[in-house]
């Protein structure tokens, strides 16, 4: 073949190689994860056969519960679910021993034992909340079958031990070992990803583009990122020690990001509203500056940059300060030659610093970005971490919600003396525990009731007509491979996840021929019945007992969130950036989760957003400068603008603790009183805000009032906690 053909022949099969990169990038990783899960799912069989444990179910349904497309996250959720597991067992056995003799105490203590777990589950929403579901259900799994039998109960409780340790190696080894997708890699490209999307932004807004659409859409992304990486960042530890000795950067690469989001939100608001109060001759005495920042950004918005990248990056951003400085400075004298006016004056020196300190912390976060090439650094010493935080009333709720449930099917049980009724409470309390920690917990339910009620078809059939004309594990194994490659298809799908679990999990535990197996179609019948009928029972009470997904919780959230400020205002000040930043996001994060098809509620949660991180923030900062100030007369703690800011922040506490007009107007004499003594205070150091703190003081005090006046804030008035339009009871 000569060359000339063997160049059309490459130049034809292009477009098939990139569809088929394609392909494997997109719906080729689902079908390894179900072939994963096949192979996964019958190596635990088969051991399970072997070893004659006595329920091969328990070893499946582990499999199916923590299987997971990365390996970083399946050992993540292996160790949590044994240690779960282990807590669920010990108290298990402890309550068997207390009441074997009385049930209704038995199932007092484990229905109060499960609505505490859920609770944890509900408060935490991690891997530790996972803990807590497993520790929850996994009594309930063990527990209420070995009530009955208690003289056993302490063999059962190291049977299932052992069947979920087994469930739990397989899973582990073969995702490890066979086509493994890393959490690691994931976490560096979704780190990527957000600084692109980020670095387009951001140049955007330094070029005068204010969408404000999409500065919330990618708020919101931002903020569930900054969760989601966390996690991600936890789950990597556990495959590979090289993200183990870099977990400190990691973790500080996210709160740097998260404080430069904010630096640039508080820049991108200023020039907003310096563009719609007829402040373009500072916006054009400040283009140079903001065309030299955006031009720096501008290559980083096409790539997926890498820490050579970040290196590279963090150079040109310490060059950039230098001249950033000397054109502040420049432009400063341009804009004295136009006789500004004080507010003008007030205006730019704010905008100018916030230009500054973002490219500070750009550079900083391209620092600890870089770092993560070496083995080991300094960046890595990094005390502070990611500070979730959750409603105490939410969580109580679920807790209640879950015990409540348990104590009436258990009653249930013992008044009819149903043979099926431990089936029917089991199923309660795991599906309560599974539900607890999403937004939603009635739509999961009625999703595995959806997934149970297909594989109780799909278990008849192969159970009663198919497995009785079979013989030898290879044929059980190809009778069964659709079932659960239908189901591993399911739970790579984010939105059908509810329904590939119910499937499999409830195909195992009811349907799946155990060593001993047994064909008894009234047993079959019962058990489903009693599943079914559970279901059912937690999808009404998740829909009838203050459900998540309703207006008192996104109240609740909202207060929360405003009361970050407060926290700001009155809190610790050691850690206190990364608690306020992590915190504020996480409640967002929550509240936007829960108000899901409510876009009018989401704007408003944002906006509430927008309005704690620009004022709380400037006042951590505030207080910063205030601690770091030097011996100096002018600077100490009896001067009058110190008194006057301590003033300002009582005003700030009670505006976000009751969001009322007075209270708005109170804060803005407070701030305009603060702004005037510092005005008023001699310092005997050059005006520049490199070397006056008293000039970054009152460039602080200045975008707080600004905050204060801005008519898109939520505080303008009229200040409405929710939207017009949604009832007190609205869905």
């Amino acid at each position: 073949m000569n060359s000339l053909a063997k160049t059309r022949l490459a130049a034809a099969a292009q477009p098939w190689r990139q569809a088929w990169r394609e392909w494997g990038a997109t719906e080729g990783l689902t079908w390894i994860f179900v072939g994963k899960t096949l192979l996964t799912a019958f190596v635990a069989l088969w051991l399970a056969y072997r070893l004659e444990l006595p329920q091969p179910s328990t070893v499946l349904a582990t499999v199916f519960i923590i299987i997971q497309p990365q390996s970083g996250q399946v050992l993540a959720k292996s160790f949590y679910r044994l240690l779960g597991s282990v807590l669920g067992l010990a108290v298990m056995v402890l309550l068997i021993a207390l009441f074997a003799q009385e049930p209704v105490l038995f199932l007092l203590t484990l229905a109060l034992w499960i609505g505490l777990c859920t609770a944890g589950a509900a408060r935490y929403r991690d891997f530790r909340g996972y803990a807590c579901v497993l520790a929850g259900y996994t009594a309930a799994m063990i527990g209420l079958p070995a009530s009955l039998h208690p003289d056993g109960a302490f063999m059962q409780a190291l049977w299932r031990l052992l069947e979920i340790s087994l469930g739990i190696i397989c899973t582990g080894v073969i995702n490890a070992l066979v086509l493994p997708q890393t959490s690691s890699s994931s976490l560096r490209t979704s780190l990527a990803a957000r600084f692109r999307d980020f670095a387009g932004f951001a140049c955007g807004g330094l070029a005068g583009r204010f969408d404000q659409r999409n500065f919330e859409r990618l708020s919101a992304r931002f903020a569930a990122e900054a969760v989601g990486l966390e996690n991600l960042r936890s789950a990597s530890t556990f495959e590979n020690p090289h993200m183990r000795l870099r977990s400190g950067r990691l973790a500080r690469l996210n709160n740097e990001f998260m404080l430069l989001s904010t630096r640039f939100h508080a820049l991108h608001q200023l020039l907003q509203r310096l563009h719609s109060s007829a402040g373009e001759p500072l916006l054009q005495v400040l283009q140079p500056s903001l065309e030299l920042v955006s031009a720096l950004l501008a290559p980083l918005r096409l790539r997926l940059g890498t820490e050579r990248d970040a290196l590279q990056l963090a150079e040109q951003l310490q060059l950039c300060q230098q001249q950033l400085m000397t054109q502040i400075r420049q432009s400063r004298q341009q804009l004295q030659s136009l006789q500004p006016s004080a507010a003008q004056l007030l205006d730019f020196n704010t905008a100018a610093e916030l230009l500054y300190r973002f490219v500070a912390d750009l550079h900083g976060y391209a620092l600890t970005h870089a770092s993560l090439i070496d083995r080991h650094h300094e960046r890595e010493q990094w005390q502070p971490a990611f500070t979730p935080r959750a409603n105490a009333l939410a969580a109580a709720v679920a807790g209640l919600r879950s015990g409540l449930l348990i104590l009436l099917l258990s009653s249930f049980w013992i008044a009819t003396a149903w043979p099926s009724g431990g089936t029917f409470a089991m199923t309660a309390a795991m599906v309560a525990a599974l539900a607890s920690g999403t937004a939603n917990p009635k739509r999961l339910a009625l999703q595995l009731l959806a997934g149970a009620l297909g594989g109780s078809l799909l278990g008849f059939v192969l159970l009663f007509w198919v497995l009785p004309q079979l013989d030898g594990f290879a044929l059980l194994c190809c009778a069964l491979a659709p079932v659960f490659a239908f189901g591993a298809w399911l739970l790579s799908r984010s939105q059908w996840q509810g329904y590939g679990m119910g499937l499999l999990m409830w195909f195992c535990v009811l349907a799946l021929p155990a060593n001993l197996t047994q064909y008894n179609p009234a047993r079959f019948f019962n058990e489903y019945l009693a599943t079914f009928l559970s279901m059912g029972m937690v999808a009404l009470l998740a829909a009838s007992i203050l459900p998540p997904n309703r207006p008192w919780l996104w109240r609740r959230l909202q207060h929360d969130l405003r009361l970050r400020v407060v926290h700001a205002v009155n809190g610790k000040l050691q850690g206190l950036v990364v608690g306020f930043e992590s915190g504020s996001r996480d409640l967002l994060n929550q509240a936007l989760g829960f108000s899901v098809g409510h876009p009018e509620v989401q704007r408003q949660l944002l906006r509430w957003m927008f309005a704690v991180q620009e004022i709380g923030h400037a006042f951590i900062e505030l207080r910063q400068e205030q601690q770091d100030l030097p011996m100096v007369a002018c600077y100490a703690p009896d001067m009058p603008w110190r008194r006057a800011i301590d003033a300002l922040g009582q005003a700030l506490v009670r505006l976000f603790t009751q969001p009322q007009e007075a209270h708005r107007q109170a804060a803005l004499q407070a701030v305009e009183a603060a702004i005037e003594c510092l005005r008023h205070t001699p310092e005997p150091c050059a005006p520049q805000f490199d070397s006056s703190p008293l000039r970054r003081v009152l460039s602080y005090l200045h975008f707080i009032r600004s905050s204060l006046l801005d008519p898109h804030s939520p505080l303008a008035p009229p200040v409405r906690l929710l939207p017009v339009g949604v009832p007190p009871d609205a869905p």
